[in-house]
């Protein structure tokens, strides 16, 4: 959980976070979907957000434009530094602006991984907002849709409704995952329905990433609902992180309400051992038949 639009506060905390993982001998840590600093599911929530010109939600989106990241830059090298004292490989979503040049002003729903060195092996951009993310984030591209190699195999990742993109999942197949990070605001039903799809037809282990959000982090800047305003210590957003085999199978069933580290022992063999049977990069794949590729190219 986040502190909401507080960058600085965020990175303390993930600090904290890191710093536990490493003591329980974590070597991928995943975080959820805009975890720096913060997912803005009170779009979903608060009245006259779509209206033009309201001037609530145009201080809102400064504020959010004020606590998100550069990438690189001074928060992604303090990241690297986390991930390279403890060996780990740091997962998670951040809100991402561009400062200078073109697209500056734009803010991106971003996922970044550094590996056990610290570096950052992976900086995409969610390839299509949903719905009412539009009203802030941009589109994206291509440029990282693969996984990176790293100390403890293949690790990759999609953000949230990317996972029904079809030719998305398939380009991440292609990249041979072994860990697949699924980054959500919060994994719902729903979502652990297209989390444990995913592992299936990935052969891969999934770690499903939700976020915790309270009615009190709703900016005040907002028309928030009675029911919100009453009940400050309600939930937006459940948590629902959870863990799943390559079969498709809990391994960790999904915590709500919980703001903990959730950890498991997997064995990557078990991910060559599924593709016996299903293989979507190879002998199923039909490359015969179907052809693919994927534009990498950074748009801006």
């Amino acid at each position: 959980m986040p502190v909401h639009l507080d960058k600085t506060a965020s990175l303390t905390k993930l600090l904290s976070i890191v710093e536990e993982a490493g003591r329980q001998g974590i070597e991928v840590l995943a975080l959820g979907e805009c975890w720096l600093s913060g997912y803005p599911a009170w779009i979903d929530s608060c009245k006259g957000v779509a209206l033009w010109d309201d001037p609530g939600m145009k201080k809102v989106y400064a504020r959010i434009y004020e606590s998100s990241i550069e990438v690189p830059g001074n928060e992604t090298s303090e990241i690297g530094k986390l991930a390279a004292k403890h060996r780990m490989v740091i997962c998670l979503g951040v809100n991402e602006r561009v400062k200078k040049g073109p697209g500056n002003g734009t803010i991106y729903n971003s996922f970044l991984i550094f590996n056990e060195l610290g570096e950052l092996a992976i900086h995409r951009r969610k390839l299509m907002p949903t719905f009412s993310e539009k009203l802030v984030y941009g589109i994206g591209d291509g440029k990282d849709l693969a996984a990176a190699d790293t100390e403890v195999g293949l690790v990759g990742g999609l953000i949230c409704w990317e996972h029904w993109m079809p030719l998305a999942r398939q380009a991440m197949h292609n990249s041979g995952e072994h860990i697949h990070v699924a980054i959500w605001p919060t994994v719902h039903e729903t979502h652990q329905m297209a989390s444990r799809h995913y592992a299936f037809e990935s052969r891969s282990f999934v770690l499903a990433a939700g976020q915790l959000m309270k009615a009190a982090d709703i900016p005040d800047e907002l028309d928030v609902p009675d029911d919100l305003r009453s009940d400050p210590e309600k939930y937006i957003l459940r948590g629902g992180s959870c863990i799943i085999g390559p079969d498709g199978k809990f391994i960790i069933e999904p915590i709500f309400e919980s703001e903990k580290l959730i950890a498991a022992e997997i064995d990557l063999g078990r991910t060559i051992q599924e593709r016996m049977t299903l293989d979507t990069s190879g002998h199923y794949q039909r490359t015969d038949v179907f052809s693919f590729e994927v534009d990498k190219k950074r748009i801006q």
